[in-house]
């Protein structure tokens, strides 16, 4: 009692006995103000959204207090136009209360773009050419001419291809071309591709005069994430000499342990190849 009868008759402790009360009782405040906005020590499941009509996605993220936002678009004809095809973060993260979800929407329609005409050009200058322009190489046709790798011939959906035509066709198809060999034309070393994404393992083997046979999708791997896969085994093997246009078959994985492994032996049976080749 006598604590309590000193401080209400000092002025001076009073004032600084309500100060600090009063200063317990803002930092109490504020921490559960703070607490309620954010949610602290809260988070939410990032619901799945893969499969869904955008609508339908918006619907829900407004529910879970999330936002989307489409950061990219693919044109898959097996799926539906305007659903969700991948997310990030993905279904089942833990994020907080207004967090950004980011969309790839599949497009109702293909992006259109006029066919290059590449004929007379060098393989190489024509396979550029075309993927400048957004286009691949569905095969290279190999047939006698006094040049060596000088594009004679293409064709895209079994139709050729001809200056004034001004073909158009989805971006990403494959144009055909049918490329010279001259008699006693060299066989080809095969590059290495491992470690590469498709697009690119493709392009490097088109560039030398060979064809993509068959494309081997590991576990996982999809359309919409094949920009994330690798080339972690192609046949044949590299270093080896092939004639041109022979077909490669490529496997991809979305395993980089898997990739580098199988470089390290990749390499090992090339070593191998060549040292009996020597001998």
């Amino acid at each position: 009692m006598g604590i309590w009868r000193i401080i209400r008759t000092n002025l001076f402790l009073r004032n600084a006995v309500l100060a600090v009360c009063t200063l317990i009782v803002m930092v109490f405040l504020t921490g559960m103000i703070l607490n309620f906005v954010t949610r602290h020590g809260q988070a939410i499941a990032v619901p799945d959204f893969n499969g869904m009509p955008l609508a339908e996605a918006q619907k829900i993220a407004r529910k879970e207090s999330l936002k989307l936002e489409i950061n990219d678009s693919l044109y898959l004809p097996a799926r539906t136009g305007g659903t969700v095809l991948e997310q990030n973060p993905s279904p089942g993260s833990q994020v907080k209360s207004g967090r950004r979800i980011f969309l790839t929407i599949n497009s109702f329609r293909p992006k259109t773009a006029e066919i290059p005409y590449v004929t007379g050009y060098s393989l190489r200058q024509a396979k550029n050419n075309l993927e400048v322009a957004g286009f691949t190489i569905k095969e290279l046709i190999y047939v006698p001419d006094l040049a060596t790798n000088n594009v004679l011939e293409q064709r895209y959906d079994g139709r050729p291809v001809v200056q004034a035509s001004h073909l158009e066709a989805p971006t990403g198809s494959g144009i055909t071309l049918v490329v010279g060999r001259s008699e006693g034309a060299a066989a080809i070393r095969i590059p290495k591709v491992i470690g590469f994404p498709l697009a690119e393992a493709r392009s490097r083997l088109w560039e030398v005069g060979l064809n993509v046979g068959r494309v081997v999708y590991g576990e996982g791997v999809t359309e919409v994430t094949l920009s994330d896969a690798r080339i972690y085994r192609q046949t044949p093997n590299h270093g080896g000499s092939v004639a041109l246009g022979t077909p490669a078959t490529l496997y991809l994985t979305l395993d980089p342990e898997k990739v580098d492994n199988s470089s390290k032996e990749s390499d090992r049976q090339a070593r191998v190849a060549a040292d009996t080749t020597h001998r």
